[in-house]
């Protein structure tokens, strides 16, 4: 998809469609308003018609407007005008890109930025134009076979921008959506692989096509290496597979030399069977999504890369299986962490922490500014937020902020809950330091607790994406979430927001 800045008086865009928004009341905007003065009131006459009302979503096509250069125009209901605001304005460019696909364009040129919300501004409407119709068009290619694409080619996408708009500051914003939306393609692309594809070593092969790139440094640490920095308890979750772990380490240096980086950490279980605590056969294909966390910072990188943040930042993957066998971690076992810290094993399949809480101590080593975990951790999350928004723990209110922040401005929304020492107690072992699990209470709090004890040396957030990394059913596919958090995260910081 080839995206671009358009300018010039709608009437005169040639382009093989052109979107205008209509709002409730069919009042048009000011775009589908020069429409019809050029076409001599052949939009008002259709809108008077009922044909189109403005409700959000609607979309209704038009042919061979006269006195209109483009040869489609394609009517977009924006809702109520008081209501409209950034979930609206997404919805509708969506909806329009879902529509331009039907059409048999193979270019189209988007108005609706001009219709943006006041807070979201003309940057923020680009930048996020770009992402959904990203989002929209991304179509799942099997390794292992044709998949048929029933859409029509859309291959370039105009956007317009606001007169009083900057034309650098649009461009740089349409850059920005780019980078950002295809970070999200990769990151939606490794969850939906099937796991006999997507191992640990397929993993790190993918982090060392990003570092070809030139930007970014990697180095994948194995076995004997991780044996070696004492990753016990990383190690103890690879037991009973054959697929080797792999400890990836990403580092970009776009700030200065001295700056302290932000570290980036993500779950890559890229397969859980919940090992000797076996998971329910009901749904267990849906556990290749395990590694979504890994993805996310894999997806981030890339879009760090193409955006040219002045900003460092290290990414930590731990990535394995997690299988029973005869060489499988039992539940009882007692294993050391890199920290030095004992960790009772009551349950199996709570192996993100064990893997994560390695990685967090490797990341001290980096004297880090902040360091964000993030995985798909914990089933009770998703009994406590649904699959709206991740939810964020955090031992710094600032950070947490931030992060919040970050995600109601992108629309990839994170929740806060607590981690009260309160709940360490739930986490009290007879014969470690602590067990690794705390029981069904506030399964979500307690996790992060567990990995809180890893993270006192520096600012540390967590987001667990169990209830939005993934949908299920007949829309079921990875949803490249939280990339467009953590990369706005990473704008603000970098000073490009």
């Amino acid at each position: 998809m080839e995206f671009s800045i358009k300018s010039g008086s709608p009437e005169k865009l040639r382009t093989g469609a052109l979107v205008v928004g209509v709002f409730e009341s069919r009042k048009p905007g000011a775009a589908a308003a020069a429409l019809d003065a050029a076409s001599k009131g052949r939009i008002t006459e259709v809108l008077a018609s009922g044909d189109l009302e403005g409700k959000a979503g609607s979309t209704l096509l038009l042919h061979k407007l006269p006195g209109v250069a483009a040869d489609r125009i394609l009517l977009v209901g924006l809702g109520k005008e008081k209501d409209f605001g950034l979930k609206e304005f997404r919805d509708a460019v969506a909806a329009s890109v879902r529509a331009l696909r039907d059409t048999g364009a193979a270019d189209a040129v988007i108005t609706l930025a001009e219709q943006a919300p006041r807070k979201l501004g003309g940057a923020g409407a680009l930048r996020q134009s770009a992402i959904v119709a990203l989002d929209v068009l991304y179509r799942y290619a099997s390794p292992v076979g044709e998949t048929k694409d029933p859409s029509r080619a859309l291959a370039a996408l105009g956007f317009t921008v606001p007169k009083k708009g900057s034309a650098s500051a649009a461009a740089e914003a349409l850059k920005q959506g780019e980078a950002i939306g295809h970070g999200m393609s990769l990151t939606r692309t490794l969850g939906n692989l099937p796991p006999n594809i997507c191992t640990p070593t397929y993993l790190a092969e993918q982090a060392l096509e990003l570092g070809k790139r030139g930007d970014i440094k990697v180095t994948v640490l194995d076995r004997p290496e991780l044996e070696k920095l004492g990753m016990g308890s990383f190690l103890s979750v690879s037991d009973g597979s054959r697929q080797p772990p792999k400890f990836i380490v990403m580092e970009y240096r776009g700030g200065k030399k001295n700056d302290a980086p932000v570290v980036l950490v993500g779950k890559g279980i890229t397969f859980d069977t919940g090992g000797i605590s076996l998971k329910p056969g009901e749904g267990m294909d849906e556990m290749k999504y395990d590694m979504c966390g890994a993805a996310s910072v894999l997806g981030t990188f890339q879009a760090l890369a193409a955006m040219k943040l002045s900003l460092n930042v290290v990414g930590l993957i731990p990535t394995t299986e997690n299988m029973p066998g005869g060489a499988a971690t039992r539940p009882g076992d007692v294993v050391k962490s890199m920290s030095g810290q004992t960790i009772e094993i009551l349950n199996t399949d709570a192996e993100g922490r064990l893997i994560l809480c390695d990685a967090l101590t490797y990341a001290e080593r980096y004297d880090p500014a902040c360091v964000v975990d993030i995985a798909t951790l914990t089933g009770a999350c998703i009994i406590a937020l649904g699959h709206i928004t991740s939810g964020l723990m955090a031992n710094d209110d600032a950070l947490a902020d931030e992060l919040l922040a970050a995600g109601q401005a992108s629309w990839d929304r994170a929740w806060r809950l607590p981690i009260w020492d309160d709940y360490q107690e739930q986490l009290k072992s007879n014969f470690a330091d602590m067990g690794n699990i705390g029981g069904r209470p506030a399964g979500s709090i307690t996790a992060a607790c567990f990995l809180a004890r890893f993270t006192k040396k520096y600012k540390w957030a967590h987001l667990d994406i169990a209830g939005t990394a993934w949908k299920s059913g007949k829309d079921k596919g990875g949803t490249g979430r939280p990339v467009p958090l953590l990369t706005h995260f990473l704008l603000e910081r970098a000073g490009k927001l």
